[in-house]
């Protein structure tokens, strides 16, 4: 097989003129929106400032360099990727611990016919720009921009979409199943998994259902958090390229086939294998043998010729192959690596002193409420406990975590032993309360359903980020919560219209002894202040009317009831802030239905099956024909944007509010019952 440097030299990789397309009009015309966006784009010029960089526009021209000059465009890379964040925001220590492997990786695999699969997907901005995107970083997570995570129509680099953790394998498995069956043996497959993604159950059933099936496929474990530092140096990174070599495996493959026929001798020398591999190899190395996988490493992940070396070797091999490499987060950037979770995800900031630039809130986050009810409601109970998975700092559990740390539970990315844990300690007089982001408590439905609510545990779901989110985009936006948590018995769903009655509803499900769940929007509210008295509770299943009006109606949840106060006063409206999206107030419902000409709900939730569904519902039981107009997330996945931007995309700001009500009144001799102006 022709080495890398000769393969990508007679050749551009395959559909290179989809992505010249693809960059034409997305960053020429995409993002590029106002004079702003376009002085912003032209102070991210680089020309001649990196030349090994600039003159790579995808992996065909990576592969033409010398291998020895490999180490200097990881420097250029390093340094473009901290200017480039430094001026959009975005992830930053997960994309400077991964330069020299996504590097390798492309130098070595013939991408995009190879294919690279990177798990969660916050540390591809080098893949991102070494595959044709360098210029369009400077759009990065904005509307029109280029996504913060690996996306199928953005590139055909990006192979697997992804944004949830732990799916890599899965899609790798399945991917080089498919290539197998049509006879593509040649291809190959490489996942990209961290140590934390590997906490989730989900990738332990990948690599023993890969094991098992024994397709050709790649596993390299990033490794940047296991106290496995000693081990890697000098001699591990010999070994791990002896053992990932052609004279080794060929001596192992040919064994095989001839002790195999002789059980006992096959045994003994499978145990002297195993026992040579312990001794350099650490705990895990067994593990991933168990499961069936050659496990090689750990090595370096930032000798840039160790990892060429031992990738070139690893990619001639048959059958599942797992390579554990160390990273250090934040690598190469001082600030960062002393501090590689406050650089995790950024805003934007100065490059010299790493000082990030942060806009002064007007009051406490949601997230921070949350924090400080967390607090204050431990001190006054002793039986709550709070879990999270993997989330410590964005639930904002810190201050929780070291005033309580024997009732602090950080199960890792397992958010369906999470909700079950909960459940299991609700069943013995405790109180657990869950933090969790809503696009995570998807990942635990079945437990939500099975494990917690069939049984009516008192489990507390603090549920993040509900609604848009904003740059992050669709893979995290809390879109969906209202609607899968309303039809589900036994659950009370409350929706906080503002930080202080966030905080008495965070008591009010903790003291219901039932399944509760509030739900709340990233970022802060409408500057309500907060009373802190942790014995606070509301009257389960009340709405609170906030402004008397004649003829429209608008019931409100959570989020929507600041913009709305804005719209009833424009239209004079009457304005109820719902609360309750289970149990829904009906009497209120019925009451507004009987004294108003029409009803309008609004919610940031997708309109199917959400709280203006549930309003419809006990409408047409009660045999109300009511005019009634539901506005919420429309039934697509919403782009990333700011969080503004993408309120106004989907009407939910007060123009679009007022706009969709005006419309639906003028249009209301069509004599619809319920229209919904976003499907």
């Amino acid at each position: 097989m022709a080495e890398p440097s000769q393969r990508g030299l007679s050749r551009q990789p395959a559909g290179a003129h989809r992505l010249a397309t693809w960059t034409q009009t997305h960053h020429h015309v995409g993002f590029v929106q106002t004079r702003s966006d376009r002085d912003h784009i032209s102070r991210m010029s680089t020309q001649g400032r990196f030349p090994l960089l600039e003159a790579i526009d995808g992996p065909a021209q990576l592969r033409q360099l010398p291998e020895k000059r490999l180490g200097e465009l990881g420097r250029e890379l390093r340094e473009f990727l901290v200017e480039s964040v430094s001026r959009t925001g975005g992830h930053l220590s997960a994309n400077l611990g991964t330069i020299e492997l996504t590097i390798a990786l492309h130098y070595v695999f013939d991408t995009p016919r190879d294919q690279l699969i990177w798990d969660v997907g916050h540390q591809t901005y080098p893949h991102k720009i070494l595959t044709g995107r360098r210029e369009a970083m400077a759009g990065l997570r904005r509307k029109g921009g280029i996504a913060g995570f690996p996306k199928r129509d953005e590139s055909e680099y990006d192979v697997f979409g992804v944004g949830h953790s732990s799916t890599s394998i899965s899609a790798a498995l399945g991917m080089a199943i498919a290539h197998q069956r049509q006879g593509e043996r040649d291809r190959r497959v490489v996942a990209v998994i961290g140590d934390g993604a590997l906490t989730a159950g989900m990738a332990y059933e990948a690599l023993l259902h890969a094991g098992h099936v024994g397709c050709d496929m790649l596993v390299i474990l990033n490794d940047n958090e296991m106290s496995i530092s000693p081990n890697v140096g000098g001699l591990s990174n010999y070994l791990a390229k002896l053992l990932s070599g052609r004279f080794y495996s060929t001596m192992r493959e040919g064994g095989k086939k001839v002790l195999s026929t002789v059980p006992p001798v096959w045994e003994l020398a499978k145990r002297a294998e195993e026992h040579m591999k312990g001794m350099v190899v650490p705990g895990p190395g067994t593990l991933f043998e168990e499961l069936g996988f050659n496990y090689i490493g750990p090595i370096d992940g930032h000798d840039i010729h160790t990892l060429v070396e031992t990738l070139r070797n690893l990619r001639t091999l048959k059958g599942p192959q797992f390579l554990h490499v160390v990273t250090r987060k934040g690598k190469g950037y001082a600030p960062a690596e002393h501090n590689p979770c406050g650089y995790h995800g950024v805003s934007s900031f100065d490059c010299e002193s790493g000082e990030l630039r942060t806009t002064k809130s007007s009051g406490p986050s949601y997230t921070e409420v949350f924090g400080q009810w967390l607090c204050d409601r431990a001190a006054a109970d002793p039986k709550l406990v709070g879990l999270t998975p993997a989330m410590r700092e964005g639930s904002g559990m810190v201050a929780f975590s070291e005033q309580y740390p024997e009732r602090f539970f950080d199960v890792g990315i397992a958010e369906q032993h999470c909700i079950t844990l909960a459940a299991g300690l609700a069943c013995e007089d405790t109180r657990p309360v869950a933090a969790i982001y809503s696009t995570f408590l998807q990942r635990a439905y079945d437990q939500l359903i099975h494990d917690v609510a069939l049984q009516d545990l008192p489990v507390l779901f603090a549920i993040d980020r509900g609604g848009l989110v904003g740059p992050d985009g669709p893979t995290h936006a809390g879109s969906f919560d209202l609607s899968y948590l309303r039809c589900i018995p036994n659950m009370i769903v409350m929706a906080p219209a503002d930080e202080d009655e966030c905080y008495a509803m965070l008591t009010t499900g903790h003291v219901s002894g039932r399944p509760s769940a509030v739900r709340y929007p990233r970022g802060v509210g409408p500057g309500k202040a907060v009373n802190r008295d942790p014995g606070r509770t509301l009257p389960i299943g009340k709405a609170e009317p906030r402004r008397r009006g004649r003829e429209i109606a608008l019931l409100a949840f959570g989020s929507t009831v600041a913009p709305c106060e804005a719209v009833a006063e424009q239209l004079n409206a009457t304005l109820i802030n719902m609360r309750f999206v289970k149990p829904l107030d009906e009497d209120t419902v019925i009451q507004a239905a009987h004294e108003h000409g029409c009803i309008v709900t609004i919610e940031e939730n997708a309109i199917a099956g959400g709280a203006g569904s549930a309003v419809n519902e006990c409408l047409n039981a009660h045999g109300y024909t009511v005019p009634t107009l539901n506005l919420g997330i429309p039934d697509r996945f919403i782009a990333h944007g700011s969080r503004d931007e993408l309120l106004a995309e989907c009407g939910l700001d007060v123009a679009g509010i007022r706009h969709s009500i005006e419309r639906f009144l003028q249009g209301r001799a069509c004599k619809k019952q319920v229209i919904d102006v976003n499907s």
